[in-house]
């Protein structure tokens, strides 16, 4: 009986263990079920988290984002009050603190109010321009680390430019926090509007502005998070996965927000041990698991705006050399047909959107070309290539040479194989591939006069 039972349990864990190394990852019929497509894929997306979370990466940016938090937080809020005091809105900066803090319990409160203490005692006018100029400049490096945190999650290897920097960062740092107070302003004007206020007495509306009510501020969370992914990564997101991510980022953060403050509420035994460094230690904890949420609901978007990684059970897409000169040679042909067409050149989301590559790849295959003289990168806030040389003059065989020997080391001399043959056979293999090509040029190819 027992051995009957444990056959049985070894035969569903294989069942298990096929299911989620190969099973989950086969192609799903058209005719499939909608719901089940939809559980396949949430399957699919929870098992590549689940590993990338352990894989530790994730956890590892979030702390160091702690630590640059701390000694960014006081200059960026001082900033922002600044610009909402110019609007008059700058006292609802307290119940937002306290809103973002309340997982720490009682001790939020006491932290919002240090915070305050700080933003209030920092006097501009005493800072002098090079104090300023150093304010700035932290909060400007917050940023910074912040979007190489969400670089990294979305693959993209090129940060914005110092142009971009200033002008993207200092914009939502100024304009930023007065809209989204002077929108937390309307709805509050809005909720206690006569009309509004005549409608609670009146049901189903009087049920529905109550749950509109409660719900609203979860909605603001998920919306910022939502811009936050969007804005952040130095590459194009898309609305849905962004708002997906944001939601998945909104629920953790209550879940986790809620199961902290019961943590809080009971730790006595810390406070005893650690007196008034207490309230620092669970405030840097905090810290931690807002940046490990943030990056979580990012991480998410990633994946479902790449839906061809998911199908690779997130593992890094890798092309083959094979892949890597029909890749090269198409973008090289794109790239050289809008420029002989007197198109404006490509950014490389685009060029992404159109490849399906992630940007991680399209951004090697760019620089591998790039560093061959074959692309050049033009000036601008977003990155786009055109021809390094006349189109007429790059040769189709330049272009595949320069992505097969891209990694080859000169300095390096492997022992010769041609007592073996091998060299004569790869010799033929290119002279083959040269009389083929011929003496094509990139313009040739790009205006459709390859041959077929």
């Amino acid at each position: 009986m027992i051995q009957n039972y444990q056959r049985q349990l070894d035969a569903k864990l294989s069942q298990l263990k096929y299911f989620f190394k190969t099973g989950l990852w086969q192609d799903i019929p058209p005719e499939t079920n909608p719901l089940y497509k939809l559980w396949l894929n949430f399957l699919r997306v929870s098992f590549i988290m689940g590993r990338e979370l352990a894989a530790g990466e994730l956890n590892l940016r979030a702390m160091s984002l702690v630590f640059t938090t701390l000694l960014s937080l006081v200059p960026l809020i001082a900033v922002a009050f600044s610009v909402l005091k110019a609007f008059g809105v700058h006292n609802q900066m307290e119940p937002v603190l306290l809103g973002l803090l309340e997982p720490l319990g009682e001790r939020g409160p006491e932290i919002t109010e240090n915070i305050i203490g700080f933003v209030q005692n920092i006097k501009v006018g005493v800072l002098g321009s090079v104090g300023l100029a150093m304010l700035f400049y932290t909060i400007i490096a917050l940023v910074q680390k912040i979007e190489n945190a969400f670089n990294f999650v979305w693959r993209v290897k090129r940060s914005r430019s110092i142009t971009r920097r200033f002008t993207d960062y200092l914009s939502v740092i100024m304009i930023g926090p007065v809209l989204v107070f002077s929108a937390l302003g309307l709805a509050a004007t809005v909720l206690n509007h006569e009309v509004v206020q005549s409608l609670r007495g009146i049901e189903p509306f009087g049920t529905l502005i109550v749950i509109g009510t409660k719900l609203l501020p979860y909605v603001m969370i998920i919306l910022a998070f939502t811009f936050l992914y969007k804005f952040i990564p130095n590459t194009k997101v898309k609305l849905a996965p962004a708002l997906i991510g944001a939601t998945v980022a909104g629920v953790l953060w209550i879940s986790i927000g809620t199961l902290f403050a019961s943590f809080v509420a009971s730790s006595s035994n810390y406070t005893a041990i650690y007196s008034s460094f207490a309230i620092l230690f669970f405030f840097m904890i905090w810290l931690y698991l807002a940046w490990f949420i943030l990056l979580t609901g990012s991480q998410v978007a990633f994946y479902l705006q790449h839906p061809k990684l998911v199908k690779l059970a997130g593992k890094p897409l890798t092309l083959s050399p094979r892949l890597r000169e029909k890749e090269g040679l198409w973008l090289m042909t794109v790239i050289a047909k809008r420029f002989c067409k007197k198109q404006p050149p490509l950014t490389v989301q685009e060029l992404e959107e159109q490849t399906g590559l992630t940007n991680n790849a399209i951004q090697d295959l760019l620089g591998t070309l790039e560093k061959g003289g074959l692309l050049v990168e033009l000036a601008g806030d977003e990155t786009r290539y055109v021809p390094a040389q006349d189109v007429d003059a790059i040769k189709v065989a330049a272009v595949l040479h320069c992505l097969r020997t891209t990694e080859e080391n000169v300095n390096y001399t492997l022992k010769s194989l041609a007592d073996d043959g091998v060299d004569g056979l790869l010799n033929a293999i290119s002279n083959a591939q040269a009389e083929v090509v011929g003496d094509m040029t990139l313009k040739q190819l790009a205006m459709g006069k390859a041959i077929s």
